[in-house]
C-alpha cells in the first residue's frame, strides 16, 4: 500500500519536448500541471505524442528539452525507480514462470528484503484488488481481468506517488473493459493516488477522467474536464476528434453542433422556435436502441452511390418512429443558434 505519510504527488511538465532524430518533434514543448490526487487521462490518435509524454514522465524515455516536476522537485534526470511514480503497461508484462504473489513480490525482492516480508505485502495487494485467494495462480492460469488486478499490485507495491497507466484495457473484451474502468477509478479513489492514464478511446477517457488532456501532433489542442472538453471543443480537430459533434460552415465561420441537438425534418417544416437550417440528404440509417442515428450530406452536390455521411443526427427512438426517413430522402437539418459554438 502507498505510504500513509505520502500526499498525492502533482505533476507538471515544463516545454516538455522529445525530438528524435528526423521529422517533427514528437512531444513538442507542451506544458501541463496534472493536480494530486486527480485521474488524468491524456488522449489523441496515434503518433499523437500521448504514450512518448507517459515515458517521460515515468523514466523510460530521455527528455530531449524541458522539465518534469514531482511537486516540487525536478525529477526529469532521475531514473525510474527513484521517481516516487510506476508504471502499468498495456500487456501487463507479467512474468508467466511466476505465481501472481511472485509477480507481485518481485519488485522487493530485486531490492533484497527477505522473502516473509515481501510475501506479506505482496498478498495485502492481492487482497487488496480482490486476487487474494488466487495469489499461487500462474499468469496462464488467470483472466485478462485477472492478470489486470495481478499488474496492478505489482505496481502499487513500491508505493509510488503516481501510477502511469500505458492503454491498460485496451487487451480486454469490451464488456470487461467497461468493468475493469469502474474498478481503476474505485482504486484511484480509495488509494488516493495521481492516476495518468493513456487511452485512444474517448469513451474511455470521459468515464474516467477529472481532466482530459486531447494531443494532436506533439502538442495540447485542449485541458479540462471531460464535460467542458465534449461541450466546448476549442478547435474543429477537437470537435471531431472527441466524436458526437458536427462541424458546419456559416457565414461566421466554423461552428460545432452537438448530433444530439440536430432537429431533422421534411423539407419545408418549420423547426420548434428561431433554428438555423442546412438542406440535406438522408445516406445512412442506424439503429442503436434507444436512438437512431442518421447520417447526412450537403444537399446539392451529387450524391456517390456509397456517399460518405458529413453529418449526423441523434434521434430518440419514438422521434424516428413518429418521423422516419429513408435513405435517399431530402430533409432539413435544424440546430437552435444558442447550441452552436464557435470553433478556431
Amino acid at each position: 500500500m502507498p505510504d500513509a505519510t505520502l500526499s498525492p504527488a502533482a505533476i507538471e511538465v515544463v516545454a516538455l519536448t522529445k525530438r528524435y532524430a528526423q521529422g517533427r518533434p514528437a512531444v513538442d514543448g507542451i506544458d501541463l500541471r496534472i493536480d494530486g490526487g486527480s485521474y488524468c487521462c491524456l488522449l489523441g490518435p496515434s503518433g499523437c505524442g500521448k504514450s512518448t509524454t507517459l515515458r517521460m514522465i515515468a523514466g523510460h524515455e530521455s527528455v530531449t528539452s524541458g522539465d518534469v516536476l514531482l511537486d516540487d522537485r525536478n525529477i526529469t534526470d532521475l531514473p525510474a525507480a527513484e521517481r516516487g511514480t510506476a508504471m502499468m503497461f498495456q500487456s501487463f508484462a507479467l512474468f508467466p514462470h511466476l505465481s501472481a504473489l511472485d509477480n507481485v513480490a518481485f519488485s522487493l525482492k530485486m531490492k533484497g528484503i527477505a522473502k516473509a516480508e515481501r510475501h506479506r505485502r505482496a498478498q495485502d495487494l492481492l487482497e487488496r484488488v480482490a486476487m487474494g485467494h488466487l495469489a499461487q495462480r500462474k499468469p496462464a492460469e488467470m483472466s485478462g481481468g485477472q492478470q489486470q488486478r495481478v499488474a496492478l499490485a505489482r505496481a502499487l507495491i513500491t508505493q509510488p506517488r503516481v501510477l502511469l497507466l500505458d492503454e491498460p484495457l485496451s487487451a480486454l473484451d469490451p464488456f470487461l473493459r467497461i468493468q475493469m474502468r469502474a474498478e481503476l477509478r474505485r482504486w484511484q479513489k480509495e488509494l488516493g493516488l495521481t492516476f495518468i492514464h493513456v487511452t485512444h478511446s474517448q469513451e474511455e477517457a470521459m468515464a474516467l477522467a477529472d481532466t482530459m488532456v486531447v494531443m494532436n501532433h506533439g502538442v495540447i489542442e485542449q485541458a479540462g474536464p471531460p464535460r467542458e472538453v465534449y461541450n466546448h471543443p476549442v478547435n474543429e480537430f477537437v470537435a471531431r476528434f472527441m466524436g458526437g459533434h458536427n462541424v458546419i460552415d456559416t457565414p461566421a465561420g466554423k461552428v460545432g453542433v452537438r448530433t444530439d441537438h440536430v432537429q431533422v425534418l421534411p423539407p419545408g417544416h418549420a423547426a420548434t422556435g428561431e433554428a438555423a437550417s442546412l438542406p440535406a440528404v438522408v445516406t445512412d440509417v442506424e439503429y442503436q436502441g434507444t436512438y437512431v442515428l442518421l447520417g447526412l450530406q450537403k444537399a446539392g452536390a451529387a450524391l456517390a452511390a456509397h456517399a460518405t455521411a458529413e453529418y449526423a443526427a441523434m434521434l430518440p427512438e419514438s422521434t424516428y418512429a413518429a418521423q422516419p426517413f429513408q435513405v435517399g430522402e431530402s430533409v432539413q437539418m435544424c440546430w437552435a443558434p444558442q447550441r452552436a459554438h464557435a470553433l478556431a
